[in-house]
């Protein structure tokens, strides 16, 4: 029986470099796709997006790749983080954005065997990582998600 496709995700917030990027390495990651609408941010540390691609390469030989259209919009994201909105509002509008904008049609099941989610959070508990996982998954599935 073949084992179903693996998708992995994480969130580079309160881990070092050591700790995120043995994760990744330890799990066999072959790609990241980061799902971070702003990825350039001095604030990112080693995650900062051209930083984080090279860094990927040289330590894992992982691929990266940027998937803004995973992403929550500036407004939602300003909504939920700066104005302190309620999870289930930005989970439920979140979840509209990406049925809407039909990801599932964008990417093979194949390109996500052996992939990362990549965001900030560092858990995936109220992070849209977990819910485009999720998405992905009931879509796209047999799919196994596991959170790094």
């Amino acid at each position: 029986m073949t084992e179903s496709p693996v998708l992995f995700t994480i969130g580079f917030t309160k881990k070092s470099a050591e700790q995120f990027f043995g994760a990744l390495i330890d799990a066999g990651v072959k790609r990241i796709i980061d799902i971070r609408l702003n990825n350039s941010s001095q604030l990112a540390g080693f995650a900062k997006r051209d930083d984080l691609a090279y860094f990927l390469r040289a330590l894992g030989g992982i691929d990266y790749v940027h998937r803004p259209d995973f992403a929550p919009t500036q407004a939602m994201l300003d909504a939920y983080k700066k104005q302190k909105g309620k999870w289930t509002r930005f989970e439920r509008d979140f979840k509209a954005v990406i049925a809407e904008r039909r990801i599932e049609r964008t990417i093979e099941t194949a390109e996500l065997d052996h992939a990362c989610l990549l965001c900030s959070e560092a858990t995936p508990e109220y992070c849209h990582r977990r819910l485009t996982a999720e998405y992905l998954e009931r879509l796209k599935g047999p799919l196994t998600v596991r959170h790094l």
